[in-house]
């Protein structure tokens, strides 16, 4: 009989509202009968927490961060003190305090995969997790992996300690592959794996034929990407502006929340907004659940994401598996996912005169959002379907 695999599987703040993405592939390790031991940091705000699972997935998940100084005592004998000198004295007091914080959590980590049997984590985060699980290893805890979804500054200091240490690596696009192979030639793991994001295209489908925006009508557009300056909401919103401007009727409902639960860049949105005109024309619609986004997504007549520094896109996947015609950036490796006039459009970041100029001629274009509504669907089913990043995993983990 085949021993059961279980696999430690930490994601920070989960669930977050930008999570979805981890839950599919949660379910698809299970349905291919690995047992997935959720670890997280800690949770994230209430706020953003807006999923009809978020409940379900915190009563399944071990928080490694809260304080604990007797945990981080225990761990004192075996700490490898020189190599975290090195790396403090390279990163500087935000690397000593990421040290200091993760210690006592890597304490907590190796107690709970000695007691549950587990042999191996993978943490889908370059961050302070992935230092959390490199400390532990280095102290005899499990082995671990680490998955890069976005740009290597972005994820603080001590990379190359987190990745030399590390099984395996995986980057959501060929494009950070490269990235990471020419920035960390010498410290990177034997093996470093393209794990695509994906999507349930099953319940991320169309409920009917796409149906472009009719003459007169006024334009649906959707957006879905929490409300932060790297994703470009003021450029969309100033092409929305544009388009009310040449007379064309609009209305841009927006899906996600700042990372403070509503407090933060939101106040700046909705000053924008105001001072722009746009109240009668946009809705900002907050953390909402993936059924609502789904439903938003198959409502509107044209899915568009204006982001300024995008790894790919879970939201333009969405939209494009559910047939919605998709505008995204010509950034990081969005080019990956939609093929510019072939599976969607793609308009320089930062420029909303060009975006607004390629919303407009899609939607005077009927039969090309047509043919891009069906080309967008095909090109997820084929290629980004959410059992491939599931797939990935369990052939480098277990062969």
């Amino acid at each position: 009989m085949t021993p059961p695999r279980t696999l430690g599987y930490l994601v920070p703040q989960f669930p977050g509202q930008t999570h979805i993405f981890f839950w599919r592939e949660i379910a698809e390790l299970e349905k291919r009968g690995i047992t997935v031991d959720l670890l997280s940091t800690r949770p994230p705000p209430t706020g953003i927490m807006a999923h009809d699972w978020s409940q379900a997935a915190i009563a399944r998940t071990t928080y490694l961060g809260r304080a604990d100084v007797l945990a981080g005592l225990a761990a004192l004998p075996r700490l490898p003190f020189g190599a975290l000198l090195t790396e403090a004295r390279q990163g500087g007091a935000m690397m000593l305090k990421d040290i200091a914080v993760s210690i006592p959590a890597a304490q907590r980590l190796i107690r709970h995969c000695r007691a549950r049997g587990i042999g191996h984590v993978h943490v889908h985060s370059c961050g302070r997790a992935a230092l959390v699980a490199a400390i532990a290893q280095a102290m005899g805890g499990p082995r671990y992996s680490l998955s890069l979804h976005g740009l290597l500054a972005d994820y603080g200091p001590g990379q190359p300690f987190k990745w030399r240490h590390a099984a395996f690596a995986t980057t959501v696009t060929e494009t950070l592959r490269r990235a990471v192979e020419a920035e960390m030639p010498g410290d990177l793991p034997g093996s470093v794996y393209v794990q695509p994001m994906g999507v349930d295209t099953d319940v991320l489908a169309p409920d009917g034929a796409y149906m472009p925006v009719a003459k007169g009508e006024r334009l649906r557009l959707f957006c879905c990407g929490r409300l932060n300056v790297i994703k470009g909401h003021v450029h969309l919103l100033a092409a929305t502006r544009t388009l009310i401007d040449a007379g064309r009727p609009v209305a841009l409902r927006i899906a996600g929340e700042d990372d403070a639960g509503g407090s933060g860049y939101r106040r700046v949105l909705e000053a924008r907004i105001a001072e722009l005109g746009l109240a009668d024309s946009v809705t900002l619609l907050g953390a909402i659940d993936a059924d609502k986004v789904r439903d938003e997504i198959r409502r509107a007549h044209l899915f568009v994401l204006a982001s300024l520094q995008e790894a790919i896109g879970v939201a333009l996947m969405e939209a494009m598996s559910c047939a919605i015609p998709t505008i995204g950036t010509r950034t990081g490796g969005v080019a990956e996912l939609i093929r510019d006039g072939q599976d969607g459009l793609l308009v320089p970041p930062g420029d909303p005169g060009a975006l607004a100029s390629a919303i407009a001629a899609l939607a005077d274009d009927p039969a090309r959002a047509q043919r891009l509504s069906k080309a967008g669907r095909q090109r997820i089913v084929e290629g980004f379907h959410s059992g491939r990043g599931a797939e990935v995993l369990i052939r480098a983990i277990w062969g």
